[in-house]
């Protein structure tokens, strides 16, 4: 099956995840992604060695997951975009290119004439794409930030999450939590682009920040803020709806977690009563209502929380499923890894190596035709550039002599 993207080319200069997740989507859906690399230093990302406290790599392997995730299928070019030996070459293939994405500031933008104006002079219909930490416009354009500052501590998420008697602010999730849902945004801002261009021959600019992702991951919060005209109250984060039992977070017997969310809890109150053997509360007219329920929320919770806690995770997982209702266990990331459900539709993808070896990706969330996911692994530094040099029809000598240059790696 031709993916979506084929035939579509990706011009990215962008480093770290944000942006280059979003050309590694459009990769994975059949663009051909060329990421354009400072020709000493490459990505900054490929010499991070631990990542949110973690190491970056395993022993012994060249497999490093935080360079791979957002990098995977492209094809990496070393060429200096300072040195005027090397503009010809940045030249053509942006004149070759449908898209450019890029996450330099404008200052940045602007000295290497990699502006909105210098590369439309280029090519008038290549769709332009800029994501930043803060937008285009405002006090903090020409700020730089990352997807903890921007996405998650200004966007009022860690606030949320954040108990008020806690010392610290509450830590995002993951490293680049934030970065992998702009970059997605991105590719879809870049799918309908495209398809504007093709319907009505205009082209397009796009911008995306980390603010405005983060704003609209937290939109039910800042709309509540907005219609109440005022700071939101904190909240007990259990994450239990008032007079609802049957949602928010339970613990079990062996110290794991169940979410339950029932938003109906008149339908389900009986028959999760039933599996967990609670026949009076089943029947109790005291939990027949959404108002009586509601009155009687406390005792109900006592219940439920009693039915779980006497139970291991796998002996609630047994009953749960029985009961037709909404619920998870609260996994960690091994778990989740392995869950059945996304290597069955295909999430979880094997990638073969740069030493030959098979390891496993998380697939981007968007599956096409019920086609079998094909991860490419991510270049090596600089790894296709002589390939992508000759395709555009620079021989052998001329390679030669940009090396030599410092124009290319």
């Amino acid at each position: 099956m031709q993916k979506p993207m084929t035939g579509v080319r990706v011009l990215e200069v962008a480093q770290f995840t944000f942006v280059p997740s979003a050309g590694a989507v459009l990769a994975d859906w059949g663009a051909d992604v060329i990421k354009i690399e400072n020709p000493v230093t490459g990505d900054g990302q490929r010499g991070l060695v631990t990542v949110g406290g973690r190491s970056a790599t395993a022993p012994g392997v060249a497999f490093a997951p935080m360079m791979e995730a957002p990098n995977r299928g492209k094809r990496s070019v070393g060429l200096s975009l300072a040195l005027n030996h090397s503009r010809p070459v940045f030249e053509e293939l942006v004149r070759r290119s449908d898209v450019f994405l890029t996450n330099y500031l404008p200052q940045a933008r602007a000295k290497l004439r990699i502006d909105l104006d210098a590369i439309r002079r280029i090519n008038p219909s290549i769709i332009y794409v800029a994501g930043s930490g803060f937008g285009s416009e405002g006090p903090d354009r020409d700020s730089g930030a990352h997807d903890v500052t921007a996405f998650w501590a200004r966007s009022g998420s860690a606030d949320e999450v954040t108990h008020t008697d806690s010392e610290r602010s509450a830590g995002m999730p993951a490293a680049g939590y934030g970065d992998n849902m702009g970059g997605i945004t991105i590719a879809g801002a870049v799918a309908a682009a495209l398809y504007g261009r093709q319907t009505t021959g205009q082209t397009s600019v796009i911008d995306v920040s980390l603010l405005a992702v983060g704003a609209w991951a937290n939109q039910f919060n800042l709309n509540l803020a907005m219609l109440y005209d005022c700071p939101l109250p904190k909240i007990d984060h259990r994450g239990q709806a008032p007079g609802n039992p049957l949602t928010g977070a339970y613990r079990c017997s062996d110290g794991r977690f169940i979410q339950l969310s029932m938003l109906q809890p008149t339908r389900y109150w009986s028959p999760v009563c039933r599996v967990f053997g609670l026949e009076e509360a089943a029947d109790d007219e005291r939990f027949a209502s959404l108002e009586s329920l509601a009155a009687h929320a406390e005792e109900a919770t006592e219940l439920i929380a009693y039915a779980i806690g006497s139970r291991t995770l796998e002996q609630c997982r047994h009953l749960l499923n029985q009961s037709g209702g909404q619920w998870a266990p609260v996994q960690d990331a091994w778990e989740t890894a392995n869950d059945e459900s996304l290597i069955a539709n295909g999430r979880i993808a094997d990638v073969i190596d740069a030493q030959g070896n098979k390891q496993r990706l998380v697939a981007n969330p968007v599956k096409f035709d019920e086609a079998t996911v094909h991860l490419t692994r991510a270049p090596m530094f600089a790894e296709h550039t002589d390939e992508v040099l000759r395709e555009l029809g620079i021989c052998d000598h001329e390679l030669v002599e940009l090396k030599m240059e410092g124009a290319i790696t």
